[in-house]
């Protein structure tokens, strides 16, 4: 959920003060603020305004050229025909060629444009609109909010329809303390870097703050438009890319009390559970999660309830082979120490030292022997 404020206080356009009437906030304002469909959908509606751009595809290909095939020893290229011209006889129709076709030019039936489901179209535009009361947001997209009373802004409808020339726009700005976010944009003002800047788009700037209003007669059109950074939209025709430019939400608008009360009309309510009139088959979105606190909700009492307690793993011991290892060998044949032992025993005797003792003896015993061999076959 949004916003939990109940009531947004109406103020005066001309003096900035509050006056008696509280305005209800619409539900829409309670709608989950899904940053990645604002993301999509803007990007998608940014392509629609874009011009196909190409060369004509026949450019290049107009001439009565025909290759005059093999036995000429000249290449194969098609070639222009007639005589009398030092045009004639040249080659055509190549991209190596003197006016010939260019090679893979950009073509003007490409796919540019895009279209946009429209119940993605709304459910963007509902969360943009919620994300314009969350004064964090507002703040993180840059403008300049610490002299506005109160979030969402919302001026007198009748205050408002005094305002017929600029210098009363800027003197409502002024009273409400959104003309510090004019001053940004006004500071923000540079030549656009690239080769936009030949193209008729020679400045960027930044956004100010969007009037939203619902009376087409008022001056409130007429009043607004020439202030750097300030668009304005009817609230029957809110559009993404002024709610949220760069697929930025959070931006500042300023509402008419008469738009303000619109909203739930337009939209429809929570309470209502039925699609408004004009919006077929819309319903204003739900959160998946009322309450987003995970530890809170795994460590509850009516989770903890339900939920299976927590095993105990026994841990096993891996899996020694026997014939290779001599531990778990041991563990299975207790007389594989003893077999081991002597299958060492040759391998010590041979590396070990006689001594002068026994280096005698093993003498005296080979005489013996061949004594004992002479003996038998003499």
């Amino acid at each position: 959920m949004a916003c939990n404020r109940p009531v947004v206080t109406e103020l005066d356009a001309l003096t900035g003060k509050k006056t008696e009437k509280t305005i209800a906030l619409p539900s829409v304002f309670n709608c989950p603020i899904r940053s990645d469909l604002i993301n999509i959908v803007h990007r998608d509606l940014n392509k629609n305004h874009h011009q196909a751009h190409g060369i004509n595809p026949r450019v290049g290909l107009m001439y009565s050229a025909e290759s005059w095939g093999t036995g000429r020893a000249v290449a194969r290229i098609p070639r222009v025909a007639g005589g009398g011209t030092h045009r004639s006889g040249q080659a055509a129709f190549g991209n190596m060629t003197r006016g010939g076709h260019m090679y893979s030019p950009k073509t003007t039936f490409r796919r540019i444009h895009r279209r946009v489901n429209l119940k993605l179209r709304r459910y963007a535009i509902v969360s943009a609109i919620a994300a314009s009361a969350i004064p964090a947001l507002v703040i993180a997209r840059g403008h300049k909010i610490q002299n506005i009373p109160e979030i969402p802004l919302v001026l007198s409808h009748d205050s408002v329809a005094q305002i017929k020339k600029t210098k009363d726009a800027v003197k409502c700005l002024k009273a409400i303390g959104a003309y510090d976010d004019v001053e940004r944009v006004i500071a923000s003002r540079r030549i656009r870097a690239g080769k936009g800047k030949w193209r008729n788009r020679r400045h960027v700037q930044r956004r100010g703050p969007l009037v939203i209003y619902n009376d087409n007669k008022s001056g409130l059109t007429r009043a607004f438009r020439n202030i750097p950074g300030v668009d304005l939209c009817k609230v029957t025709r809110l559009n993404l890319l002024k709610l949220a430019p760069g697929a930025h939400c959070g931006r500042l608008i300023i509402w008419t009390s008469d738009a303000f009360e619109a909203l739930d009309k337009i939209y429809g309510t929570y309470a209502d559970a039925k699609p408004v009139k004009g919006k077929k088959g819309f319903l204003l979105p739900h959160a998946c999660m009322t309450v987003t606190d995970i530890p809170r909700i795994l460590h509850s009492e009516a989770v903890a309830r339900v939920i299976r307690k927590k095993a105990t793993l026994v841990k096993r011991a891996p899996r020694r082979n026997p014939l290779r290892n001599y531990e778990r060998r041991v563990e299975l044949n207790p007389f594989a120490a003893e077999l081991r032992r002597r299958a060492q025993e040759p391998a010590a005797k041979k590396g070990k030292k006689f001594t002068p003792e026994r280096k005698a003896e093993m003498k005296k015993n080979r005489a013996l022997r061949k004594a004992m061999i002479k003996a038998l076959f003499a």
